[in-house]
């Protein structure tokens, strides 16, 4: 991650703040400093220049009064003034600086320049001089000579009240005193830089004290979002930066605790979608797929096709306005059906639509339950199927014996001859509801697994040749040969007799009747490579349709429906036989092809517990 650059930093913005503070303060104080002492400078040396002004009005006094007195044209007179010069030239000889003595008619009468001597005896007519004149005291003010320095004028009467004799003017040079302020501003510069660059390098260590951990939480804080968690910022002492170190170490652990739970909770909920028999697909307030598990991608045949961020409609072939419906419960369930590529068939799939609800918004996605009820439509429908093949394998019979037991009630009972022979047909009639029912209860204590494997040692060969026997008359009734083919070392085994030779009958006697005459039909009998006893009926008879393969074990089921039921078969025979075997623990299997025969296998284990139920 790029850092920022420099004057965007904290570091830079304490230091330059720090350093406007220090440099606002040092410049209020030196301009109330500098404002002060220029004051204090000007009023000391307007004061002394009206203390020597004052002064020298004293001396000046007894001279301007003895040449009032004696007259200014004597000798004395003059004499007064020369000494008047000298003191003025030595006594009060200020640098830079002109002093003059007027007396009262404004007339200059000495001055400390040499320059200015042409003067003497002119008047001075500046205001200060005519207000000194009239007996204003303390007179000054400020001006700028023609070279541009400043200078300073004072003047004050000799004299009190209104005896004024006469003026003393002084106008000196102010320069020397703004030079010297010049050189103090300069020297205030200097230590103002001098504290600046001071205040810099304290203002860097200052900053680094507290950007120093503010940087060290930052780049911890771009490690956590990097999924580091293992780092601690070092806390080096309670303050409040501390504090955040401290807070910010605790908020990293309960944060890495946050986040590890959230992982385990998401492995599990990721196993659980996984691994549901059911499918989910998830989606967002705008019904966008964002999670869809392996099962519903295999329920949609959608393999590894990516559907995140394709719409729920497209992906269940449903439109949107029935999917609304859907979810604002008016129906919440729908049937869609898949083809089933590998099966050749359709899926049936009930979807089950569910709103995600959160507070204060409303719904903000959809989950959509994906069950496969194919089975159960299958068994549905062969329940129904059931129900009415029992159901009109029952009506068919009493219907017979109805319309006979009517006609004998009509008269035919009188007829000895005709009564034998209804009488007969309601007896195989009997017969046939006595062996359906009966095959219907051995089915029934099949499922519930109440019927019990009774095994003990059978001789195979000769269990066989028994099948053979008791079949004898309807294979020579047909022409029919019938070979019986056992392995050598094949003798006995555990089963229970009972019931494989029901099997063996059921099988036999299906060879014979789709066997035409002068047909043939072998029993074989080994051993597999798992060592397991394989039986097979196969005969090459009228054989079955691809198509009714998948279905030949269901009960009630016929190839051929007129001509099975007029065989007299109940279409049971196979159910039970695949039941028998499946209690002994076997697998049956039949392969046929239309026009060349049938082959039924079914193989048992050699090795079980006798008494065993199933």
């Amino acid at each position: 991650m790029r850092g920022p650059r420099f004057f965007q930093t904290v570091q830079s913005k304490i230091i330059i703040i720090y350093v406007l503070l220090i440099l606002m303060a040092m410049q209020l104080i030196g301009v109330y400093f500098v404002r002060t002492m220029e004051r204090s400078f000007i009023d000391n040396f307007t004061d002394s220049l009206n203390k020597q002004a004052y002064l020298l009005a004293g001396f000046a006094e007894p001279y301007l009064n003895a040449s009032q007195d004696a007259g200014s044209a004597t000798a004395e007179g003059k004499k007064s003034f020369a000494d008047l010069n000298e003191i003025v030239n030595n006594l009060f000889n200020i640098s830079d600086a002109e002093i003059q003595i007027i007396d009262a008619n404004g007339l200059v009468l000495t001055t400390s320049l040499q320059t200015q001597s042409a003067r003497i005896g002119q008047k001075n007519l500046q205001n200060e001089v005519i207000s000194a004149l009239q007996g204003i005291k303390d007179i000054e003010s400020e001006t700028i000579d023609a070279e541009g320095n400043r200078r300073k004028i004072v003047a004050q009467p000799v004299g009190e009240g209104t005896k004024v004799m006469g003026a003393v003017y002084i106008e000196a040079s102010m320069e020397p005193l703004y030079g010297t302020m010049n050189r103090i501003n300069k020297i205030f510069l200097s230590g103002t830089v001098i504290a600046l660059v001071l205040t810099v390098i304290l203002g860097v260590i200052l900053s680094h004290t507290i950007t120093n951990p503010i940087k060290e939480i930052t780049r911890q804080a771009s490690a956590m979002a990097d999924g580091n968690f293992n780092q601690r910022v070092s806390v080096k002492g309670p303050d409040e930066i501390g504090q955040l170190g401290n807070a910010f170490n605790h908020m990293t652990n309960r944060l890495k605790e946050a986040l590890s739970l959230n992982e385990e909770e998401k492995e599990k909920l990721s196993s659980v979608l996984s691994n549901m028999n059911d499918g989910v697909i998830a989606t967002d307030d705008q019904g966008k797929v964002i999670v869809v598990n392996r099962r519903a991608k295999r329920m949609l045949n959608i393999g590894s096709e990516d559907v995140t961020d394709r719409d729920i409609s497209d992906v269940l072939g449903i439109p949107k306005e029935q999917i609304a419906k859907h979810v604002s419960g008016e129906r919440q369930s729908a049937t869609i059906q898949v083809a089933d590529e590998e099966e050749g068939d359709f899926v049936t799939i009930r979807v089950v639509f569910t709103p995600i609800h959160r507070r204060d918004i409303g719904i903000t996605g959809t989950i959509a339950m994906l069950q496969d009820i194919t089975e159960q439509e299958k068994l549905e429908d062969a329940r129904r199927e059931f129900v009415a093949n029992v159901s009109h394998e029952l009506r068919t019979p009493l219907t017979t014996m109805k319309s006979y037991l009517e006609a004998l009630d009509d008269g035919a009972i009188e007829d000895p001859t005709l009564a034998h022979r209804f009488v007969g047909v309601m007896r195989n009639e009997t017969e046939r509801m006595i062996r359906l029912v009966n095959d219907l209860l051995h089915l029934s204590r099949l499922d519930s697994r109440k019927a019990m494997v009774s095994k003990e040692p059978t001789h195979i060969p000769d269990m066989l040749e028994e099948v053979a026997d008791r079949f004898s008359f309807q294979l020579d009734q047909k022409d029919i040969s019938i070979q019986i083919k056992v392995e050598a070392g094949i003798r006995d085994v555990m089963l229970d007799r009972d019931q494989i030779d029901q099997v063996l009958d059921n099988l036999v006697s299906n060879a014979i009747k789709y066997t035409p005459e002068g047909g043939a039909i072998v029993i074989r009998a080994r051993r597999t490579e798992r060592e397991w006893l394989e039986i097979s009926v196969q005969d090459n008879g009228i054989g079955i349709p691809r198509k009714d393969l998948s279905r030949i074990f269901d009960r009630f089921y016929r190839v051929d429906k007129a001509r099975s039921r007029n065989m007299g078969g109940t279409g049971l025979g196979l159910s039970i036989a695949r039941e028998i075997v499946k209690a002994h623990g076997g697998t049956i299997s039949l392969e046929s092809e239309l026009g060349h025969g049938t082959r039924v296998t079914f193989a048992l284990p050699v090795q079980q517990m006798e008494g065993e139920a199933v």
